[in-house]
């Protein structure tokens, strides 16, 4: 079997989603292929919810571009579109004389960002507002957020199927030709027994094959436009496209952050953050809409894909919070979840930006690859959607 479509975009994360939406609205006849069983199980799903600001990353990065765009784009939609979000605000907070000049430097890189409601508090003031906090200087975002991430992966999911778009669930690419100038061919098989709880990707530099489940029926599907949206999954899938140069295609790591939940009663009403850690922003307090607190993630380089959160790594939680609330009782922190970034830096590398390939780099017409697309994602997804469609060449 052979398809002909004008869009195909894979991978129905988030990001997948938002750019389906975005190409369904301007007119294209666009299919999502997913692996999994659902949509969103992978890092849009696992990860603290947070709608950031855009303080934390390189001023003129994509990152710090597509974030504070992104946030304003995303507090719109959801308002529009009933979907629940809490602009509750947050904290970072410096715990020692040793973090106040990187704080300094947090609030001048806000700033540059035009992140322009950033302001600087004294430890009274910070104490004022979370009278459990324990800090010496903080900074205060109260354009800071939380999201329900399904309910927005759903709305943007209605709102590309509303627009004529379709998602194809258990379906994985499994390999590809690229013609420069007639569209890129894809060849889909159908799984079957997929686990959406489970998943099956292989961590390699270059795999020769995308991860892949029992194939089914196979079907071939020739797209004008194709977008690389698959996340952890993102290189395999680049690889198994003949044609795509080989040097073009990034390795990605896999950076576990584990989170743990506390059931007893929470005396904060903002996020609270430490300073920025390497390869990630620290154990940081989230709440979700319904108040109830967590902490993560943590940084934990991994090589295969495991979800498992051990009890045991709880008791280097216990010192980092602390630092922060000393308030936290003993035995009070409990596994919850675990999300993997896909990250395109090495574990001792510095931090990497977006990297969102289309033909300037691999010379492949309407193909735009999509790697380590990690926080701020879910924050800059709608503006992330916008990006790729203009290195497509694609005009709303």
């Amino acid at each position: 079997m052979i398809d002909r479509v004008d869009c195909l975009v894979i991978g129905a994360g988030v990001v997948g989603l938002a750019v389906a939406r975005a190409c369904a609205l301007a007119g294209l006849e666009t299919i999502v292929v997913e692996a999994e069983s659902a949509i969103g199980t992978g890092t849009s799903s696992r990860n603290s919810e947070v709608i950031h600001t855009g303080l934390y990353y390189a001023p003129g990065s994509l990152k710090a571009r597509l974030c504070v765009r992104g946030r304003d784009l995303l507090y719109h939609y959801c308002r529009t579109h009933g979907v629940a979000h809490d602009r509750c605000g947050k904290l970072i907070v410096a715990t020692h004389d040793g973090q106040i000049a990187q704080l300094r430097q947090l609030e001048q890189r806000a700033h540059r960002n035009g992140v322009d409601d950033i302001h600087w508090l004294t430890a009274a003031q910070a104490c004022r507002l979370e009278p459990e906090l324990h800090c010496i200087a903080a900074l205060a975002s109260p354009s800071t957020g939380i999201i329900d991430s399904h309910g927005l992966m759903r709305s943007l999911q209605g709102d590309f199927e509303a627009a004529g778009g379709m998602v194809a669930l258990c379906s994985t690419v499994t390999g590809g030709t690229l013609h420069a100038g007639r569209g890129v061919m894809l060849r889909v098989a159908e799984n079957r027994h997929r686990n959406a709880d489970a998943p099956t990707h292989a961590h390699r530099a270059h795999p020769a094959a995308p991860p892949s489940a029992t194939p089914g029926q196979t079907t071939d599907i020739i797209a004008q436009y194709v977008f690389n949206c698959a996340g952890l999954s993102a290189s395999a899938v680049a690889a198994c496209m003949d044609g795509m140069p080989d040097a073009c295609i990034p390795t990605i790591r896999y950076a576990k952050g584990n989170y743990y939940g506390y059931s007893g009663r929470n005396p904060f009403s903002r996020l609270i953050y430490p300073v920025p850690e390497p390869a990630g922003l620290g154990v940081h307090l989230t709440l979700d809409l319904n108040r109830q607190i967590r902490f993560g993630p943590d940084v934990e380089w991994i090589d295969t894909v495991d979800y498992t959160v051990a009890p045991g790594r709880a008791r280097q939680f216990y010192g980092s919070i602390r630092r922060y609330w000393p308030g936290l009782p003993d035995g009070a922190l409990r596994p919850d979840y675990a999300g993997i970034r896909p990250k395109i830096q090495a574990p001792a590398g510095t931090e990497t930006d977006f990297l969102i390939q289309g033909i300037e780099t691999h010379g492949i017409p309407g193909l735009v690859h999509l790697y380590g697309i990690e926080s701020p994602g879910l924050t800059a997804s709608l503006a992330i959607a916008e990006h790729a469609l203009a290195v497509a060449g694609i005009r709303p």
